[in-house]
C-alpha cells in the first residue's frame, strides 16, 4: 500500500509551504504539486487555495486531513497486527522536542530504545518547546518533549522527565549590570533593563507574572523563538534574559553568562512527554512512555 501521498498531504498541511513541504519529505516541487493534484483529481475537490502570496486548506482539505490521520493510523495499526509471532515492534514513531533537549537526555533515551526496538524509527523534529503540547494536539507528532503548562489540557498526558530552574541571566561582560539587579527586586532598575524573552509558553508567562507582582513594567528589547537564542543574546550584550537551567547547562555560550541571584526566584518547571491519553495504548507510543531510561533523569 503507497501511503506517500497521504504522508506529502498532512506534512503540506501543516507547513503550508510547498517549498518547505518538498525539502522535509526530500521530494521536488514538481513531484509534490503533482501529487497534491492527483489526490485533487481522485477526489474531485481542491484541498488547497494556492497563490503567489500564500497557501491554505480548503473545507474539504480539513476534512481530508483528518480522514488521512486516521487512515495512516489504522495502517500502522493493521502492519502491527500482522506481525510475526515473534511481536517484533516496527513502524514510524514522530518526536518533536527543542534542540537542548536533543542533545542532552534525549541522547540517553534514544540510545535505549534503540537497542530495544530496532525496527521502530524515530523521525525527529527540532523547534519551540512552547509548541510541543499544540504539536501533539493537532497530530503533527506523536510524541512531544517540553514544559508542562500551569493548565494541561483534558486529553493529553504528561510523563515528568525532570525539573528545571528558571534563570535570570545577564552577560558576563558586564558585572556592573549584574550588581545592579542582584537581591530583592528593585523595580526602578529593573525597568531600565533591555530584557530578551520567550515569545510564548510557560518561560514567558512565569516571567511576566513576576514583574506583574512587582509592579515592574519591563524594557522589552527582543522576543524570539527558542531558548538558545535568549542565551546567544545575552551572550553578546544585548540585554538581560530568563531561560531554564537545563539550557544554560548545555550551551556552549555558558561562561559568557552570569546567573544573577534574584529574589524572590521563578517558579521551576516540570520538563516531560506529552502525548494524547487516547493514543497511549498504540504499541509504539506505549513501547516509549514506559522504557526504563525514562526515570533516571529525575532528580
Amino acid at each position: 500500500m503507497d501511503t506517500r501521498p497521504l504522508q506529502l498531504f498532512l506534512t503540506l498541511a501543516d507547513t503550508l509551504h510547498f517549498g518547505r513541504t518538498s525539502r522535509l519529505c526530500h521530494v521536488s516541487p514538481s513531484a509534490l504539486s503533482r501529487s497534491i493534484r492527483q489526490l485533487e483529481t481522485e477526489l474531485d475537490v481542491t484541498l488547497f487555495y494556492r497563490d503567489n502570496r500564500r497557501v491554505s486548506l480548503t473545507r474539504e482539505g480539513e476534512r481530508f486531513r483528518d480522514y488521512a490521520r486516521q487512515a495512516l493510523a489504522d495502517w500502522q495499526a493493521v502492519r502491527l497486527a500482522l506481525q510475526d509471532e515473534q511481536r517484533i515492534l516496527q513502524g514510524e514513531l514522530s518526536l518533536y522536542c527543542s534542540v537542548t533537549a536533543s542533545y542532552s537526555f534525549l541522547h540517553d533515551m534514544l540510545s535505549s530504545f534503540r537497542h530495544n526496538y530496532p525496527r521502530i524509527e524515530i523521525k525527529l523534529h527540532t523547534g519551540d518547546p512552547a509548541r510541543a503540547v499544540d504539536r501533539v494536539l493537532n497530530g503533527t507528532e506523536d510524541i512531544a518533549i517540553g514544559a508542562r503548562p500551569n493548565q494541561l489540557p483534558a486529553d493529553v498526558a504528561f510523563l515528568p522527565i525532570t525539573r528545571s530552574a528558571l534563570l535570570f541571566i545577564a552577560p558576563a561582560s558586564q558585572p556592573q549590570l549584574a550588581e545592579r539587579l542582584q537581591g530583592p527586586a528593585d523595580g526602578q532598575a529593573w525597568e531600565e533593563v533591555p530584557m530578551i524573552l520567550s515569545e510564548e509558553g510557560l518561560a514567558r508567562e512565569r516571567t511576566d507574572e513576576w514583574f506583574r507582582a512587582h509592579g515592574i513594567r519591563p524594557q522589552i528589547y527582543a522576543q524570539v523563538s527558542g531558548n538558545e537564542a535568549i542565551v546567544s543574546m545575552v551572550s553578546l550584550g544585548f540585554g538581560v534574559g530568563v531561560v531554564p537551567q537545563i539550557v544554560l547547562d548545555n550551551s556552549p555560550l555558558a561562561t559568557r553568562i552570569r546567573v544573577l541571584d534574584v529574589q524572590p526566584v521563578l517558579e521551576a518547571y516540570e520538563v516531560g512527554i506529552f502525548a494524547l491519553t487516547k493514543r497511549l495504548s498504540e504499541p509504539l507510543i506505549d513501547a516509549f512512555w514506559h522504557q526504563r531510561e525514562l526515570g533516571r533523569h529525575m532528580p
